[in-house]
């Protein structure tokens, strides 16, 4: 098996990241931008699906571009496409979470070194069991739900108004603002149990990488919905600058799981070689 192939999978699962739901009210000129984030803030619970692009650069991946989709209720759904635009052929990779199951594609690649077979099986149940099977901070990137992050910018003490520009042709109100991860620790005590917990996870990701502080950007249009995000901080492996841009919030999304004669399941994998 490539080994460079799904390595390039795991690593894009970083990008996994993004924000949705921040809303602005644009009619309360009285609003002060750090209380408009505030309530940008608790709309993000009401959401239950969206699609997002990105752009931009990770930390020791390069530039790259992808489109996804998510499903957090009922039951949560991932469908991610992602390039890694600086590593050519074995830079592009897809990735599903479908019931718990994540599954890495690397396509023809793959294909050519496992027997015809494009897809790479993860069970995240089994994965949590015994931590072996796979990466743990991977698994959890996969499952991650980019709109917990759009709370980060609710610890920056700096937060201010920068303009209003257009987004893919809508009106937009631009904050901007600094958080260090110790500030976003400190917010987490004004949630409840389960988005501190989700908040958590997500601030040690961004330690996984050597981040301590980001900068961050949000474009809010006048449905007082995020349209823009962008978040941005140095890194042990090179710089982070992540822009996503939302669409389609709470409209259906379906994903479904790869076809099983394309697919290898990597505990099977694995026992083969404890056999061998």
């Amino acid at each position: 098996m490539k080994s460079s192939v799904p390595a390039a999978g795991l690593a894009a699962l970083l990008l996994a990241a993004g924000a949705v739901g921040c809303s602005q009210n644009t009619d309360s000129p009285a609003m002060t931008p750090a209380a408009a984030v505030a309530k940008a803030a608790k709309s993000t619970g009401d959401l239950t699906s969206f699609r997002y692009t990105l752009t931009g650069e990770v930390p020791e991946q390069g530039r790259v571009e992808g489109e996804a989709v998510m499903r957090l209720k009922p039951e949560p759904a991932m469908g991610m496409k992602m390039r890694a635009l600086d590593q050519g052929a074995d830079g592009t990779v897809e990735i599903r979470l479908v019931d718990e199951v994540m599954y890495i594609g690397g396509g023809a690649g793959m294909a050519e070194e496992m027997d015809g077979k494009r897809w790479m099986k993860f069970d995240l149940a089994a994965t949590g069991a015994d931590g072996a099977l796979t990466d743990r901070g991977a698994a959890d990137r996969a499952q991650q739900d980019p709109a917990g992050e759009a709370g980060f910018l609710t610890g920056a003490k700096d937060v201010e108004e920068a303009g209003t520009e257009k987004v893919d042709g809508v009106e937009t109100t631009r904050y901007s603002g600094t958080v260090t991860l110790d500030d976003l620790r400190a917010s987490l005590k004004k949630k409840d149990a389960a988005a501190a917990e989700r908040g958590e996870k997500n601030i040690e990701r961004y330690e996984d990488m050597g981040v301590d502080e980001l900068t961050m950007d949000l474009w809010v249009d006048g449905e007082d919905r995020t349209k823009r995000f962008r978040m941005r901080g140095d890194a042990t492996g090179g710089p982070l600058d992540m822009t996503i841009t939302f669409h389609d919030v709470n409209k259906p999304v379906t994903v479904e799981a790869p076809p099983a004669g394309e697919t290898a399941d990597l505990e099977e994998l694995l026992e083969g070689l404890g056999e061998g």
